[in-house]
């Protein structure tokens, strides 16, 4: 179970890593073989499956949509809390968005999947 304590922490930590732009800090929050799912992917990247695995695949995504969008900022809203996930509820440069994190164990982001307003 998640607790709140850990959810706040990775929660701002999280966006912290984004806003500074600090790629290896970001991926610190993941598992090496996570899976990555974003409607994203198959616009920056052409995956038409929409989803990468392994911490190389999407830190090439990652580093390709930093340069895309170098003013990249996202603000908090809100932090929800599952049995083993967070949810981030959160402003970005798509406006409204919502990443969905799925942990492991060791407490790093195995699975997550990013949802964006239309």
């Amino acid at each position: 179970m998640i607790d709140k304590k850990f959810a706040e922490h990775f929660a701002h930590d999280w966006i912290d890593s984004w806003n500074c732009h600090d790629l290896d800090r970001i991926l610190s929050h993941y598992s090496d073989e996570f899976e990555m799912s974003s409607p994203v992917i198959i616009q920056v990247v052409g995956e038409p499956s929409g989803t990468l695995k392994g911490k190389d695949a999407v830190r090439a995504y990652w580093a390709k949509a930093l340069t895309l969008i170098p003013d990249l900022h996202f603000d908090l809203i809100t932090t929800l809390v599952g049995v083993n996930s967070i949810t981030l509820y959160y402003k970005g440069a798509r406006g409204l968005s919502a990443e969905v994190f799925h942990f492991g164990p060791d407490q790093k982001v195995v699975r997550a999947y990013a949802h964006y307003a239309p």
